[in-house]
């Protein structure tokens, strides 16, 4: 039996977010594959106006840390990520395509992501700075590369060399003053 599962949202708070691949299958394992989910991650941060504090692209799930957006919420974001990802993959992997190849991409999944995703709620620096760490050390514990540094698909190297990636870091500035009128 499936619990529904609770998200908090209209907070304020930031979301540490984590996204897996169908089936845990390394559907991210080539770096035009990452390269692409960072595009796709970059169009949705200006579309629905969020700021990206940090990521992380493994080879079969992601880690989002990002804030509330101003157009709708975290799981409209989501959805919008997960189906832009998934219909320019397969977009590219159809213009490939060519009669003496159709063979080779039969094997190309019907599902890439898994239906939902984990939302934990960021309410202090502390969790923040841990959630952080936590990503950005993610591909150095999974033995990708010996330091955080030589990952590209992470926000590492915007904190750490001052690099302007794909994907903008702490842009601040797309959030708009939100004003509360007192119930009268």
């Amino acid at each position: 039996m499936r619990r529904k599962l609770k998200r908090y949202y209209g907070t304020g708070d930031l979301h540490f977010i984590t996204c897996s691949c169908h089936q845990r299958q390394p559907l991210l394992g080539t770096p035009q594959r990452r390269n692409l989910f960072l595009t796709v991650l970059e169009q949705m941060r200006i579309r629905y106006q969020f700021i990206v504090v940090g990521y992380v692209i493994m080879p079969e799930h992601i880690h989002l840390l990002i804030s509330e957006p101003q157009e709708k919420n975290p799981s409209t974001v989501m959805q919008a990520l997960k189906l832009g990802f998934a219909r320019r993959l397969l977009v590219q992997a159809k213009r490939r395509r060519s009669p003496a190849q159709a063979a080779l991409f039969d094997h190309l999944p019907q599902h890439i992501w898994q239906k939902r995703f984990y939302d934990f709620n960021v309410w202090t620096e502390h969790k923040r700075i841990e959630k952080l760490r936590y990503m950005h050390r993610n591909p150095v514990q999974r033995g990708l590369v010996e330091s955080p540094e030589l990952w590209r698909w992470s926000s590492y190297r915007a904190y750490f060399l001052g690099e302007t990636g794909v994907v903008k870091i702490n842009k601040w500035e797309v959030l708009k003053m939100k004003i509360r009128i007192p119930a009268a």
